[in-house]
């Protein structure tokens, strides 16, 4: 058996020897041993269990600091594990394999009426990689994507598949979900889903300073209200568009139930390219934002959740990158952040193409939460250099605004470039110990790793003997 298990392992997987892979900044290649790309369960348990060293995980490859890849690994690229495995109408319900796309589940369950209960902004990305990163939306009274699971499956280092729900292996699921591949490979969600609404878009301007009264007088309580963000203007970063999506009966103005794949992104890159200009700022409040989103805009709710990564493009090129970050405060530090964010970002002279403002309920209990409590989040979205200067010029203002949300009871969020110290991630990351713990115990090798947990997951001294071969 165990023959066959390994022949069907060479026969059925794609296997390519020493292969740089990078991410979609293009900022981190990195020399794997191989990559394979698994279509069945055996495939993954077989390559688990019989592989010695390094294993790390990808999906979509839209984080921006390596956590899918280490030098020397055996990186298991999900996408072709894309599966729907079991679907009920009924019951609001979907399982998939790990490696599906949001944009093939929406395709799938539309026809039903049916919607994802929370998703990230863009469709391109994977189950597995959204569930990896713990990642959220813009869903109003929603949050974490761990509020929208019902139970995983996981291959754990030694082969055995396990099933993790918030109540049966529990310490598991709150441990792979925002777990960036440190416990085991997900291989499978169950996920609930809600009614695919129509939506009508409305949009206010107002001042940062009445924003979050808005937000608790109009947004939180609304039953209507289903998506919800704000658009911090980077001028004076004292103004804020606030865009809702309300349930409504009116007559679609969109009649597309999903965005076509073919659509056409050119005015929102335009948007983008405008606001990290000297001045953008102002014209695009002024002016651009306006005339885009002037007319009402009615549509289906599967329609504003498919839209496409390209939306963003190009993101990178031989000279610069468009990168994101994101930081988390309590909703009552909302405008001291900013305050302090802009005094950061415009000492540095940050060509910010973006800054949209979330909120999320607080996390239930995931070992690495972000939102410990109800949470603003603020999404930074800005043109950097690539060379090995204008980098360490990032990291320096990266770590001044991991400093300024850490200080206003905050964290930051781990998909993108590690320049955080190690303190840094522990103050952000307040139960970071308790999830190396559980990894020491299930994972005692560290078979599971990548250039996020290469980086925190050992002390330095550690690393320093494990590197010596001490």
């Amino acid at each position: 058996m165990r023959v066959v298990s390994i022949l069907i392992l060479l026969l059925c997987q794609t296997v390519q020897a020493v292969e740089t892979v990078n991410d979609v900044s293009g900022m981190n290649p990195i020399e794997v041993a191989q990559v394979l790309t698994p279509t069945e369960l055996e495939q993954i348990v077989e390559a688990v269990r019989g592989h010695a060293g390094p294993i790390a995980i990808g999906g979509g490859r839209y984080s921006m600091g390596g956590q899918t890849a280490t030098e020397q690994a055996l990186q298991l690229d999900m996408r072709r594990f894309n599966q729907v495995l079991e679907f009920s109408a009924e019951r609001r319900e979907i399982r998939v394999q790990a490696g599906i796309t949001w944009r093939a589940v929406l395709e799938y369950i539309d026809p039903h009426g049916l919607s994802p209960q929370i998703m990230q902004s863009y469709a391109n990305f994977t189950v597995g990689g959204a569930l990896s990163i713990n990642a959220h939306g813009r869903y109003a009274g929603q949050g974490p994507l761990v509020l929208g699971v019902r139970s995983l499956r996981l291959v754990l280092a030694d082969g055995q598949v396990v099933e993790a729900s918030p109540t049966h292996n529990r310490e598991l699921f709150y441990g792979a979900i925002g777990g960036y591949g440190g416990l085991g490979v997900i291989v499978e969600a169950t996920l609930p889903l809600a009614e695919n609404s129509k939506l009508v878009r409305q949009t206010q301007l107002m001042p940062l300073s009445e924003y979050a009264q808005f937000f608790a007088s109009q947004v939180v309580d609304n039953p209507d209200m289903v998506m919800h963000n704000g658009i911090l203007y980077t001028d004076d970063y004292d103004s804020v568009r606030a865009v809702s999506y309300l349930r409504t009966d009116a007559p679609l103005t969109v009649t597309e139930r999903l965005v076509p794949l073919d659509r056409d992104y050119k005015a929102m890159r335009a948007a983008l390219a405008v606001a990290s200009s000297n001045g953008g700022a102002k014209m695009r409040e002024n002016l651009v934002d306006p005339l885009l989103l002037k007319r009402p805009q009615v549509q289906w709710r599967n329609h504003e959740a498919s839209l496409d990564v390209r939306e963003l493009q190009p993101i990178s090129g031989p000279d610069y990158s468009y990168v994101l970050q994101e930081y988390f405060v309590p909703e009552a530090q909302l405008e001291r952040f900013v305050a302090g964010m802009k005094d950061v970002l415009k000492a540095h002279k940050v060509k910010v193409a973006n800054i949209s403002i979330r909120h999320a309920k607080a996390d239930p209990g995931t070992l690495l939460a972000w939102a410990r409590e109800d949470t603003f989040a603020l999404v930074i979205y800005y043109r950097q250099g690539v060379s090995p200067s204008e980098r360490d010029a990032v990291a320096d203002w990266t770590r001044q605004l991991i400093d300024l949300a850490i200080a206003h009871q905050g964290s930051y969020y781990l998909p993108y470039q590690i320049h955080a110290s190690r303190d840094q991630f522990l103050a952000a990351y307040p139960r970071a110990e308790a999830f190396f713990a559980l990894k020491k115990r299930i994972d005692p090798t560290n078979k599971f790793r990548n250039k996020l947990w290469d980086a925190y997951y050992l002390p330095p001294t550690s690393r320093m003997a494990a590197a010596s071969g001490d």
